[in-house]
């Protein structure tokens, strides 16, 4: 009976260290083979304005030393749990600390922190402060010191309101003030943006927090209610569609808060602020040639009510 309770003891050892070694490597391998929306496993997107570049760098370093990290770990236990698994080594070892190599594990986590912190405060610069723009684009530069600033002061303001469960955008200076008396152009879910010109985004939220995510233009940023956050973004490359999405919980339609940013010339910008005002102002003519007819047959009264 004692031999038989030694064998299953020795089955349930080789077992639980069979999965210890199995389960993260099957978790590794799934991982970075999986399918995803996106071309790229396991890193951000890149390359389509300077502050996702950016981000997407400092993210690979960190990444890097994380996998780094975890390899040695994992290196470390799988050679302990085969080298002195309990076939050979029925008595367990005994000991009772290691000076040096206390020393030198707390000296590589300290140098692990230093590389992070050295290359955060590099990239940080790019993040936050944004390049000049290309080319002046006209009626919608705008210059704030409450906001990221371009060196010559030049921007295109973009107003980003956040509501269950769409994105409103509003094209124009002081966009958060005066967007009606100003009757600026405005569009919903999708966002026009001209290339080669620092797009500064002014957020807000009318109801619960959203967050604004376009992965390939720059980092998430939330829209509070009651308060402005700020961001920008420079697009590269013209004739682009990206793809964003909410990033925050807001309600059981979360999901289908998706955003759109359709990079074309700052020429076609233009044309298309002007061509999207004509159309809003001629919407408004007609709901109120509509409005006139309804208080005139004594449907609706002047204020508004039925």
């Amino acid at each position: 009976m004692r031999r038989v309770r030694n064998l299953l003891a020795g089955v349930r050892r080789r077992y639980a260290a069979s999965v210890a070694l199995f389960f993260p490597l099957a978790a590794g391998i799934f991982f970075a083979s999986a399918q995803t929306a996106s071309a790229r496993c396991c890193t951000l997107k890149t390359g389509a304005s300077p502050n996702a570049t950016a981000i997407a760098t400092l993210y690979d370093i960190i990444l890097g030393l994380g996998v780094s990290v975890f390899l040695i770990v994992f290196g470390f236990i799988a050679y302990s749990v085969w080298k002195f698994r309990a076939s050979k080594h029925p008595v367990a070892a005994q000991f009772h600390g290691n000076t040096r190599l206390e020393l030198s594990l707390t000296a590589a986590a300290t140098m692990i922190l230093v590389v992070i912190a050295a290359a955060t405060f590099i990239a940080l610069p790019t993040i936050i402060d944004p390049p000049n723009s290309n080319a002046n684009v006209g009626s919608v530069l705008s210059a704030s010191l409450t906001a990221p600033v371009p060196p010559n002061g030049k921007e295109v303001t973009i107003c980003v309101m956040g509501r269950q469960y769409i994105w409103r955008f509003t094209y124009g200076a002081n966009c958060n003030k005066t967007a009606w008396q100003d009757r600026l152009p405005y569009s919903y879910q999708e966002m026009e943006a001209p290339a080669g010109e620092v797009v500064k985004l002014v957020i807000q939220s009318s109801d619960v927090i959203h967050s604004w995510w376009i992965p390939a233009l720059g980092g998430k940023v939330d829209a509070v209610p009651g308060f402005t956050t700020y961001t920008w973004f420079e697009a590269l490359h013209s004739h682009e569609l990206y793809h964003g999405q909410c990033a925050q919980l807001c309600g059981r339609e979360h999901a289908f808060m998706t955003a759109l940013v359709n990079v074309v010339t700052p020429a076609q910008y233009e044309a298309w602020l002007s061509q999207q005002g004509t159309a809003i102002q001629s919407q408004n003519d007609q709901v109120a040639q509509v409005r006139r007819y309804l208080v005139k047959q004594g449907i609706l009264t002047p204020s508004g009510n039925f």
